[in-house]
């Protein structure tokens, strides 16, 4: 007896080839009916056998199309209805929108072979995708996810490439980003006065290798935004590249041209090979030792011994690469603090300046974004994510959250998001960065309305920083009062525990919160960034900190490492601070000094202190460059012979410079002193925890970037301590928006 059945599916399953698959399997099972997306996700119809039925549903679900993430489905019985065969049917929204948003997939295997393949259709066609790669939040206007809810709309598919969308044995079967050089982008090669230079498929990217091998820059339009590139082996036009882009010292990216190449100059684990050719294809930050390449090392990344590494994403990057033999900088096109560029126009105006030619095209980026970058520990292989964007955003997806309240947290001011809740999803956005610069705020002002224009959504609460210098507080209160929506001020460091908290649901368990950071306005109008705070029955409180030190000259404390060293130098070290200040300054900052009541339990600036008192920088030209600098020494340690530099049991910075300085006067060299330092932070973290029979330490903040930390936190941890570090959040800044979110849903006080 013949049988209907409605199938509903949640989770990312638009824009990953779900409805094609669905068509195909349906055949194996003699089913008629209908699929099509919705504002919930996929929704099947099928008419035929209940056992048929039931197999297909069973397949279908446990064995989902690669990029598809299934999290919830539905089989139910309705109204007996005669198909005559089965069709993919246009999307039909009757509500809200309620389904995961698309991250940009990188190249797939396949679309590489046919864009280098002299008798295929897409020979050279730099914009070529199918359903299991390409961009799509970046080009995303609205959802469900349909062509005509893209930027790629603008491109109507020629005959070709409307047979392969209809055709159920095709890739492309249903591909919403589906074009070819006959009706799809357009590619040009300007010079910096936008005059055309190329436009040829079969000619412009060996144009374009021909100018980076002749030490040109050239600004590249990715599918997510402009690329800088240059000659990596070439000092010169590095250095050029830093004066113009205005970035002194900040490491840059490297583009390697292929995972051969790049084997052969860096060693690489397999963990890493693994996710640089992952969908994501982020940034992975590796180590130089053993390196055999030609890389000018100290322009591409001043005093470090680690390298980010990147294979080709899109079509345009590969079709470059195939033109290349040598790896080359590929860092976002922008000015040094500005959000990265994607419109053309805007692109030959700031950037005219810095490259010396741009390659164009015409399709517009609506959600412009950077890589995203990764770092493995070395010893225990623990990721940790320090940028999340690209291929990630604007999704999160592990996390439960049952309330029917629609809510917007407005994160952090340094290393910025956006959180919003506006139906059964979370969404988190990418990256947007540090909101003192003007076209940052403009990036996430337009970022979150594009949230509520594609949710059709109005938040009743909004959520922001407690501190009220914040931009990212300024405009939540501006939107909370224009929206009529009640406002939330959240302590950062509470938010940053809840963060770590809500991304192993540990909101059930008793657990100790270490938060290390650079800075945050505290309950006690002090700035904390050392904290240790209890969790349980839905509460946190404040258990310890870094003892508190002078928090001197505002903002300047944070880019200059030699003031955190001079408010925490003892007597002792006042020759050390002569060869740092002049007597005028000296005098001046002792007079601040004596008078200061503005104290500080930052972690982040002891780092500071400490590469300062090493004389290894006393200015960080970029945000944690003395963390970054300072942990590059290490290049590994036995923890058998590590020490710490607490005597007693308080957790006072001067107590550790103190005693850092004494080894100084000893001759011990810095890599022993830093990893002394390192260990002591663990150490006194995994003692906190035994003395008060914690089990569980859940931690956060940007100093837990220091991946030599994370390793000697787990191998100190005895067996009956769990560690959780952020596994899918960065830990630093980024993760506040979400931590703003977890403490509203969960924490009482």
């Amino acid at each position: 007896m013949l049988k209907t059945y409605k199938i509903s599916i949640s989770g990312q399953v638009q824009g990953v080839g779900f409805r094609p698959y669905v068509y195909n399997l349906v055949t194996k099972y003699s089913l008629k009916g209908t699929v099509s997306n919705d504002e919930n996700g996929v929704a099947v119809f099928v008419t035929g056998l209940l056992n048929s039925i039931s197999e297909f549903y069973s397949e279908l679900i446990n064995n989902p199309p690669p990029l598809a993430k299934v999290f919830e489905s539905c089989l139910e019985e309705i109204t007996i209805t005669n198909f005559k065969d089965f069709k993919i049917i246009p999307s039909e929204v009757n509500g809200g929108l309620n389904l995961p948003l698309t991250p940009d997939f990188a190249i797939c295997e396949n679309c590489k072979e046919e864009i280098k393949n002299t008798s295929n259709q897409r020979f050279n066609y730099p914009f070529t995708t199918c359903v299991n790669c390409g961009p799509r939040w970046s080009v995303t206007k609205t959802f469900p996810f349909e062509r005509n809810h893209t930027s790629i709309n603008g491109f109507e598919m020629c005959e070709s490439c409307l047979a392969e969308y209809g055709n159920p044995t095709d890739r492309r079967f249903h591909s919403q980003t589906n074009t070819c050089s006959t009706c799809g982008i357009d590619l040009k090669l300007t010079n910096s006065k936008g005059e055309i230079i190329d436009s040829a498929k079969e000619s412009v990217f060996i144009k374009v290798a021909q100018l980076i091998a002749e030490n040109k820059i050239v600004a590249i339009k990715n599918t997510s935004g402009y690329l800088l590139c240059c000659n990596a082996e070439n000092k010169e036009v590095i250095e050029k590249l830093r004066f113009k882009k205005n970035r002194p010292n900040k490491p840059f990216a490297i583009l390697y041209p292929s995972i051969d190449l790049l084997k052969k100059e860096v060693e690489i684990s397999n963990e890493q090979e693994q996710l640089l050719n992952s969908p994501v294809s982020p940034i992975v930050i590796t180590s130089l030792n053993n390196f055999r390449g030609n890389i000018a090392l100290e322009n591409v990344a001043p005093g470090l011994s680690q390298l980010g590494i990147m294979l080709p994403n899109s079509g345009i990057l590969q079709l470059l690469a195939n033109q290349l033999n040598f790896p080359i900088i590929a860092t976002s096109g922008n000015m040094h603090g500005s959000p990265i560029i994607s419109d053309n126009s805007e692109a030959i105006e700031k950037l005219k300046n810095v490259a010396d030619y741009f390659l164009q095209h015409n399709l517009e980026i609506v959600h412009p974004q950077d890589d995203s970058v990764t770092k493995f520990s070395y010893r225990f292989k623990k990721k940790v994510l320090f940028r999340r964007s690209r291929g990630l955003a604007p999704n999160f997806l592990n996390v439960d959250i049952s309330s029917n309240e629609k809510i917007m947290a407005m994160g952090a001011h340094l290393k910025s998001t956006i959180a919003y809740y506006p139906n059964e999803y979370l969404y988190i956005s990418q990256y947007l960065g540090n909101l003192d610069n003007f076209d940052v705020y403009n990036r996430f002002e337009k970022t979150s309305k594009s949230f509520l224009d594609i949710f059709q959504q109005t938040p009743k609460v909004i959520l922001v920083d407690k501190h009220p210098s914040y931009q990212s507080t300024h405009y939540g209160k501006e939107l909370s009062a224009n929206l009529n929506s009640k406002l939330v001020e959240i302590q950062h460091h509470k938010a940053h525990f809840a963060a770590v908290l809500g991304e192993h649901n540990l909101f059930d368990e008793k657990v100790l919160g270490v938060v290390f950071d650079g800075t945050g306005l505290g309950d006690d109008s002090q700035i904390w960034g050392g904290e240790f705070f209890n969790y349980e029955a839905n509460r946190i409180e404040r258990i310890n900190h870094l003892e508190y030190f002078d928090w001197l000259l505002g903002d300047k404390m944070s880019k200059e490492p030699r003031i955190s060293l001079f408010s925490l130098a003892s007597e002792e070290m006042q020759e050390k601070l002569r060869d740092k200040f002049t007597s005028a300054e000296i005098k001046t900052y002792q007079s601040l000094k004596k008078n200061n009541k503005l104290k500080t339990s930052s972690v982040g600036r002891l780092f500071d202190a400490v590469a300062s008192l090493l004389n290894i920088t006393d200015y960080n030209s970029y945000e944690g460059a003395a963390a970054i600098l300072l942990e590059n020494q290490v290049q590994g340690y036995n923890i058998e012979k590590c020490r710490s530099y607490l005597n007693n049991a308080k957790f006072s910075a001067k107590n550790i410079i103190r005693n850092i300085y004494k080894d100084i006067g000893k001759g011990i060299s810095n890599e022993e002193i830093i990893i002394n330092f390192l260990f002591t932070l663990a150490s006194f973290i995994i003692e906190k925890a035994k003395n008060n029979d914690y089990k569980n330490v859940a931690l956060s903040g940007g100093v837990f970037q220091n991946t030599t930390l994370v390793d000697v936190l787990i191998e100190l941890a005895p067996e009956e301590i769990k560690l959780y570090f952020h596994k899918d959040l960065s830990p630093n800044d980024e993760n506040i928006s979400f931590g703003q979110m977890m403490y509203y849903f969960h924490i009482k006080n």
